[in-house]
C-alpha cells in the first residue's frame, strides 16, 4: 500500500509541475515561452464611449423599426432600401444632421414622409411609437452623424 501511495504522489507532483507552465503560457498578454518580445504593439482603434440608457433604448427602437430601410449605420442601405424609390435618406449625412432640428426629425418620425412633404415610402410611426420612444430614436439618430467624408460609391 505504501509504495502505491508514493507512486500516486510522484505522479501528482509531476502533473502539477506541467500545469504551471501551461498557466503561464495562457496568461493573456504574456508572450509565448521562447517568443521574442514585441517591439511596439500597434495602437488600438479608439473605443466608442458606451451609449447612455436613453440612447440604447433609441438604438433598440431604430433597430426594430428603421434598420430595414436605413441600415445598421443609418446610411440608407438597409436590406429593403433597394426595393423603395426614392431610396431612404442617409441619416448620418452631416448636411442633413445640420439642416434638421430635433423637432423636424421627430415630426418626420411621427407623421411619416407624406406628412412632412417627403417620400411616401417612409411610414408614420406616431401611432406605433410613444412620444418617449420617438425622443429616444431621434437622440440615437444624432449619434449616427459622420464626421468624415462619405465613402466613394
Amino acid at each position: 500500500m505504501l509504495p502505491r501511495l508514493g507512486l500516486v504522489l510522484a505522479l501528482g507532483v509531476t502533473a502539477g509541475c506541467g500545469r504551471h507552465k501551461e498557466a503561464a503560457a495562457s496568461t493573456p498578454g504574456a508572450p509565448a515561452p521562447g517568443a521574442a518580445p514585441a517591439e511596439a504593439a500597434a495602437p488600438a482603434a479608439p473605443v466608442e464611449p458606451p451609449l447612455s440608457y436613453e440612447l440604447r433604448l433609441g438604438k433598440q427602437v431604430f433597430q426594430h423599426y428603421c434598420l430595414t430601410c436605413h441600415g445598421e449605420t443609418g446610411a440608407g442601405d438597409g436590406f429593403n432600401a433597394f426595393n423603395v424609390e426614392p431610396h431612404p435618406r442617409d441619416l448620418g449625412d452631416p448636411a442633413l444632421q445640420k439642416a434638421k432640428t430635433d423637432a423636424d426629425l421627430k415630426d418626420t418620425v411621427r407623421r411619416g414622409g407624406v406628412g412632412v412633404g417627403l417620400s411616401p415610402m417612409m411610414p408614420p410611426w406616431g401611432k406605433t411609437l410613444t412620444p418617449d420612444q420617438i425622443d429616444q430614436v431621434v437622440g440615437y439618430l444624432r449619434t449616427l452623424k459622420r464626421t468624415d467624408a462619405p465613402p466613394a460609391s
